[in-house]
């Protein structure tokens, strides 16, 4: 199976080699990187001329934000497994699209997820965060759980099924898509109890007060729309993060 990777990328010459290179050092084949760049101006396009290798595939366009430039990459994945890479991460060791795969080789999965660390974003070796998700059950939802999305594979036919990002939604696309995936489209998910991508701090969900208000009316509004809960389940949804860091 031909895995595809994702990565919308804007302005980050300072990180993005090493998420193209955490990629290029995969063990699985076929692999394909599609880059989505939407114009940066900070040297990033020239940090790609020096580490890209075969298997990327690099479009430099404006675009309308993050989840526009992830739909844009998606529309021109070729693989049959697509997940993604943001720019300011890395997978946390080489095999872990082969875990993937390993795992998506029974047709009744539909998708794979895994553990997530957040690590400084001055210092990648030290740990501020551990996401460690457990198995996926329909009543978690309730709960406020979902997936780390970096960590999130799924099969190309769901996106064809059930649509890509709303880009509609500034910060919390990935949340609803999730949700229309996992109770909508009641995809079948297995868990990979591993760290498989390490994620610096400082993204844009927590920039400032105002995204941290959006991020929080945003998510309310996936829950409502997917009928997962209320104000107590986006409440439980922030009180896991803060558990994460003991």
């Amino acid at each position: 199976m031909q895995i595809s990777v994702i990565t919308a990328v804007y302005n980050r010459a300072g990180t993005i080699a090493e998420a193209v290179e955490s990629v290029a050092r995969q063990t699985h084949r076929p692999l394909e990187h599609i880059i989505q760049d939407g114009g940066s101006t900070d040297g990033t396009l020239q940090v790609l001329e020096e580490v890209c290798t075969g298997i990327v595939n690099v479009r430099s366009e404006p675009d309308q934000g993050l989840y526009d430039a992830i739909n844009r990459g998606i529309s021109r994945a070729t693989g049959d497994i697509i997940g993604l890479m943001h720019s300011d991460d890395f997978f946390a060791h080489e095999n872990v699209l082969s875990l993937v795969a390993e795992i998506m080789s029974d047709p009744a999965v539909d998708g794979v997820f895994g553990d997530l660390q957040y690590v400084a974003a001055d210092n990648p070796s030290r740990v501020v965060r551990n996401w460690k998700a457990g198995a996926f059950l329909p009543a978690k939802l309730r709960r406020g759980w979902m997936p780390p999305h970096p960590t999130f594979y799924l099969r190309r036919e769901v996106f064809s099924q059930w649509g890509l990002y709303d880009t509609g939604l500034k910060i919390s696309a990935d949340y609803d898509a999730m949700l229309r995936y996992l109770v909508k489209g009641g995809i079948n998910l297995a868990y990979i109890p591993e760290v498989l991508v390490k994620m610096r701090v400082g993204g844009a969900s927590n920039k400032s007060l105002r995204n941290i208000i959006l991020k929080s009316r945003e998510d309310f509004m996936a829950i409502r729309r997917h009928n997962v809960g209320s104000l107590g389940t986006l409440a439980n949804k922030n009180i896991r993060k803060i558990v994460q860091y003991f």
